[in-house]
């Protein structure tokens, strides 16, 4: 992937950090968006001290303002951008009666539309070169509703709906689509998050549920990131419109 542009949503710390950081050891230049100004312009240094161009981007995925803006800076800054992943998301645990419609909302306006509004802005170009590869961020609770987390995994869902729909309009354009499903991820300020709230809500931590993974332990980003960095380069050339799982075996 020397010199190729890769954007990441997202990319200010976590999961997405790690992506980014993943992809740039593999020789990419790296467009770093992210509503944290600070965080986003960390992961750029950080980008940079391996010897890569970085460009950042402050706003928020669902506002297509922002990511329109994000965009066409990105573009030409770095260039022409040949990957995109739609890592930004946000957790919001609660029991289905009491999820507020102001929850509801802001889950799919961050899990959902940002994927659908970066999607839109950058695979014209994609389409234009005939070459392009998108990762979009799923969870295995878009593939298995559990208890309390009614709109994260709806919305969580509705990316792998979005993501094989797409898939199947591009294919014969040369662009590529798929999406991982992670499993428990530790080391990210998203669990710290869901942490708390799930000890308010009474439910099991995240000691009680790394029991259940097969592999025994909880995931974290590196595990994502090292998946993600495969579906983007050319060594998945025939895979699109997959939903992959990164869980340790918790649901496969």
């Amino acid at each position: 992937m020397q010199g190729r542009v890769a954007v990441v949503t997202g990319s200010g710390g976590g999961i997405g950090r790690a992506i980014a950081l993943r992809l740039a050891c593999e020789g990419c230049d790296i467009g770093v968006f992210d509503i944290n100004e600070a965080a986003a312009r960390a992961t750029a240094d950080l980008v940079r001290a391996l010897g890569r161009n970085a460009a950042v981007a402050v706003g928020n995925v669902a506002q297509r303002e922002d990511v329109s803006r994000g965009a066409e800076y990105f573009g030409q800054t770095l260039g022409p951008i040949n990957i995109l992943v739609n890592n930004a998301g946000i957790l919001r645990t609660a029991p289905f009666l009491e999820t507020t419609d102001a929850q509801w909302r802001e889950t799919f306006g961050v899990n959902l539309d940002g994927t659908f509004y970066f999607c839109q802005a950058i695979l014209p170009g994609m389409i234009e070169r005939r070459r392009g590869a998108v990762v979009n961020m799923s969870s295995w609770v878009g593939k298995k509703g559990v208890p309390n987390h009614a709109a994260y995994s709806a919305s969580k869902f509705a990316v792998i709906g979005l993501t094989q729909s797409i898939a199947g309009e591009v294919a014969g354009l040369g662009v590529r689509v798929n999406a991982v499903c992670p499993g428990i991820i530790v080391d990210t300020q998203m669990r710290v998050d869901a942490e708390m709230s799930n000890q308010r809500q009474g439910l099991p931590d995240v000691t009680e549920r790394v029991r259940a993974i097969p592999l025994g332990r909880p995931g974290v980003p590196d595990d994502i990131a090292r998946v993600v960095a495969f579906l983007a380069s050319d060594e998945a050339d025939y895979m699109t419109g997959q939903a992959i799982n990164i869980t340790g075996g918790l649901w496969t």
